[in-house]
């Protein structure tokens, strides 16, 4: 088992008006593409966040710090998981992206993601959107979209196969109880980390400058679609043994600090020039 530039976005238009304009398409797909978990869970979704916040550049941390204001103590940890907490059956399809099991985790935006409805095009939206002249309220509504959206891609059942929604129907026992492999790689594993979440979050820093930041949100998808697609990635026996977790845990850390370095690149691009 393996588990192992430039920020570009497509012009799709800012602001409410583009948000609106894919929610019947959001309605259709909904039905037919949903994991029901959340990515990271609250914990691993503001460790991205506080490690992504000490990469920004002072222009950057700046501006958020301004359009956060509007909100009295909000910090990015505070606000990660704001698209879960308010998060709706239209919206529901921006926080991942399946991609066919034959398709050797390359992704297809005519295929994998029509009308911008999922996590790659709900990146590339908010990123034009927090980049232009909209009105603050919509700008920091799409700062928050970014740095839950940013988070979801790189947990790797987030870009992974529609057949079991992302790992939602693929049972296990895990930690004395039976579960999933989605709640597993969410949730489970940052809960139980070595050390607590302070240790992951020093695990995760660690790599900062290790991590590789190139990419666009779609290569990150293939990425992690690429671990799914590793072999051992769905433990045969079902159940979590010391061999998946020696496998397993070299990742976690891994992913997060990509998703964080990959946030901060991505805000310093867009509001940090």
């Amino acid at each position: 088992m393996t588990f192992s530039s430039r920020l570009g976005h497509r012009d799709l238009g800012v602001g409410d008006s583009v948000r609106s304009r894919i929610t019947l398409a959001a309605i259709v797909l909904t039905a037919f593409m949903s994991p029901c978990a959340w990515a990271w869970g609250v914990e691993g979704h503001r460790l991205v966040a506080e490690l992504a916040e000490r990469q920004l550049n002072p222009k950057a941390a700046a501006e958020v710090q301004r359009l956060l204001a509007a909100e009295p103590g909000a910090t990015m940890g505070s606000v990660a998981s704001w698209a879960d907490e308010h998060r709706t059956h239209l919206d529901g399809p921006w926080h991942y992206v399946n991609l066919p099991e034959n398709a050797q985790c390359r992704y297809e935006a005519a295929r994998d993601c029509r009308g911008g409805n999922c996590v790659v095009g709900a990146i590339e939206r908010e990123a034009a959107v927090l980049a232009s002249n909209a009105p603050d309220e919509e700008r920091l509504r799409a700062l928050k979209y970014l740095i839950h959206f940013v988070g979801d891609v790189h947990q790797p059942l987030h870009a992974g196969y529609g057949e079991d929604k992302g790992g939602n129907t693929y049972q296990i026992q895990a930690y004395g109880g039976g579960s999933n492999l989605h709640w597993l790689w969410d949730t489970g594993l940052i809960t139980h980390w070595p050390g607590g979440e302070r240790a992951l979050k020093q695990d995760a820093g660690a790599l900062a400058s290790k991590v590789d930041l190139t990419g666009t949100p779609a290569s990150w998808a293939e990425e992690s679609c690429r671990i799914v697609a590793s072999p051992g990635f769905y433990p045969p026996s079902r159940r979590l043994e010391d061999d998946y977790l020696k496998k397993a845990n070299p990742v976690l850390p891994h992913r997060i600090a990509q998703a964080a370095g990959r946030l901060a690149a991505l805000l310093n691009h867009e509001i940090g020039r």
